[in-house]
């Protein structure tokens, strides 16, 4: 544990001041410093997940689409609790509602409880893929998507210029959605559930 002398320093005489009981002299000790370290956790587990924008729930202006958007529903995710449940989670509505905003927003929220996460679209996806199957990586590929707690995959169209990019990304996404199993993943798409 990284502590300086003046913070021992600092500390030892609070205790002093203070009359701290043991229980509360290592609480003053170590709590700081834990805390950091939760925070750096925080901050690379965010790094690690790749969001493109850099937003919050907190942020986010529920007023601006409220017929579309169930705010409780969306609170209830950020919590991680399906990612727990290993539940996975498809994200349909019109292009503007602000889906990719939220399941980044969610996403952070995921980070910040603990989940690792790894943010992509469709496009940047088969795009990675493609290019670990050229040059024979890909099944280590497909092992690194399959650790994340939680895969978002936004942007997902699956339409003719992702299939003309690559003639394999049918079978491409079949292996990442049949290697996370055993994990959460999200699909973010404008198309009509339906459809």
């Amino acid at each position: 544990m990284p502590l300086t002398e003046a913070q021992l320093d600092a500390v030892l005489a609070r205790a002093e001041h203070g009359g701290l009981s043991h229980l509360e002299f290592v609480q003053a000790l170590l709590g700081e410093q834990a805390q950091q370290r939760r925070e750096r956790a925080i901050a690379r587990r965010i790094k690690e997940a790749g969001f493109h924008e850099v937003c919050t729930l907190a942020d986010f202006d529920w007023d601006f689409n409220a017929q579309a958007i169930n705010r409780t529903q969306i609170e209830e995710l950020a919590t991680g609790a399906f990612i727990g449940r290993r539940d996975n989670l498809v994200l349909v509505g019109q292009s503007g509602v602000g889906k990719s905003r939220i399941i980044q927003s969610v996403g952070r929220a995921a980070c910040a409880v603990g989940y690792r996460v790894r943010y992509t679209t469709s496009a940047e996806l088969l795009t990675d893929l493609t290019a670990h199957l050229a040059d024979h990586t890909l099944p280590k590929q497909l092992r690194s998507y399959a650790r994340f707690d939680w895969l978002i995959i936004d942007e997902f169209a699956f339409d003719r210029i992702e299939r003309s990019e690559s003639p394999h990304a049918a079978n491409l996404l079949y292996k990442i959605i049949d290697g996370r199993s055993q994990r959460s993943t999200t699909v973010v798409t404008n198309i009509d559930f339906d459809a």
